[in-house]
C-alpha cells in the first residue's frame, strides 16, 4: 500500500521561510505526479502544487506563485515544497498528494488518489 509522510511544518513569522518533504513509500515514484494541497481553518482544501513524474510540468496556485517551488527527488522518493515569503494567509495544513497520472497536473481532488496525514504550517503577522 502506498503511503505518504510529511514533514517540515511549523511556525514562522511573516516573511520567513520553510521547506516541507513528503517521503513515499510502497510503489514507483517517478511513476506520478505529486503535489501539495492545504486546508486553512474554515475552508476546504485547495490545490498548492504539482510536479510530474519527470519533473517537467508543474504548475501552482496564482497566490503561491513566485514565493513558492515544488520540487522532487526520485532516486529518494521524497518531493518538497519550497515556501519562501510566507504570509499569514498560507497558515494550513498542508497535505501531499500522488496523482492517478504521470505528467498532467490537475487541480481538482478527484485526480488524487493518495494523501498524507498533513502538516501543520503557521505564519504569524
Amino acid at each position: 500500500q502506498v503511503k505518504l509522510v510529511e514533514s517540515g511544518g511549523g511556525l514562522v513569522q511573516a516573511g520567513g521561510s520553510l521547506r516541507l518533504s513528503c517521503v513515499a513509500s510502497g510503489r514507483t515514484f517517478s511513476d506520478n505526479v505529486m503535489g501539495w494541497f492545504r486546508q486553512a481553518p474554515g475552508k476546504g482544501r485547495e490545490f498548492v502544487a504539482g510536479l510530474g513524474g519527470s519533473g517537467i510540468s508543474t504548475d501552482y496556485t496564482n497566490s503561491v506563485k513566485g514565493r513558492f517551488t515544488i520540487s522532487r527527488d526520485n532516486a529518494k522518493a521524497t518531493v518538497y515544497l519550497q515556501m519562501n515569503s510566507l504570509k499569514p494567509e498560507d497558515t494550513a495544513v498542508y497535505y501531499c498528494a500522488a496523482s492517478i497520472y504521470a505528467e498532467a497536473v490537475i487541480h481538482g481532488e478527484g485526480a488524487w488518489t493518495v494523501w498524507g496525514r498533513g502538516t501543520q504550517v503557521t505564519v504569524s503577522s
